[in-house]
């Protein structure tokens, strides 16, 4: 699944509003295996930075707008919550760390990695957003982040959570004195459209009906989407 050179990975999988405590069971598992194939000791943690499906779904949303932004004084509930947990059982500056983040989880698990790159915690991670609304990538950031959405079967997005929130920002082009507005210019390395069946609540599903026509199930759609990014990773 990937290159790394290390015994060990810590993987955090994270979960966006309303979302029952089995939910990430089938990729925890899914992932224990690939892992394991690849000769590494997987330590996989499955987080809720809002609360689960039985709390109140206003506070949830509300605290997922807290993250949404990247400015000085926002709250930032849910990447809080999620740097605590991870802060927990953290081990090592160097091991790999894999935090994979689900509609809001997505937005948690980008906040909970910046604080742990700013504050020099943590050298080693990559994050996976998934069906997560849009949250301003720092840029010295960017490379270590990407974001799968699901798609129709033309190819267009069919999530409307991914269309929450913007990447854009205004850039100066050389010679030119006009700045223009780039609507990528703080989006993740990597932007990947997946033909899910169902729409945004069922990217880790494995089972009926959420299997398409040449028997691939969403879950493996989303985890192969994954492993190929982080070929690279060493």
């Amino acid at each position: 699944m990937t290159a790394i050179k290390s015994s060990s990975i810590s993987v955090y999988l994270l979960a966006g509003v309303a979302t029952t405590q089995t939910a990430f069971n089938e990729c925890k598992e899914k992932l224990d295996k690939l892992f394991r194939a690849d000769g590494l000791d997987p330590f996989i943690h499955i987080l809720h930075p809002y609360g689960d499906a039985s709390r109140n779904l206003y506070r949830q949303i509300v605290e997922v707008g807290s993250d949404l932004s990247n400015r000085i004084g926002i709250g930032r509930v849910g990447g809080r919550a999620a740097f605590r947990k991870i802060m927990e059982n953290i081990r090592d500056k160097d091991e790999p760390m894999l935090l994979i983040g689900h509609s809001g989880g997505g937005v948690a698990a980008y906040q909970a990695g910046r604080m742990l790159h700013n504050q020099k915690l943590s050298r080693n991670y990559r994050i996976v957003q998934v069906g997560s609304p849009r949250v301003p990538i720092q840029p010295d950031m960017q490379e270590r982040v990407c974001y799968f959405h699901s798609v129709d079967s033309d190819g267009k997005p069919n999530d409307p959570i991914t269309r929450i929130g913007s990447w854009g920002g205004w850039i100066a082009d050389k010679g030119s004195a006009v700045p223009r507005w780039n609507r990528m210019k703080y989006a993740p390395v990597k932007v990947e459209g997946i033909p899910t069946i169902g729409g945004h609540a069922h990217y880790f599903r494995g089972n009926h009906p959420y299997i398409d026509q040449d028997s691939i199930c969403n879950l493996d759609k989303t985890i192969e989407r994954v492993r190929h990014w982080l070929k690279g990773w060493n």
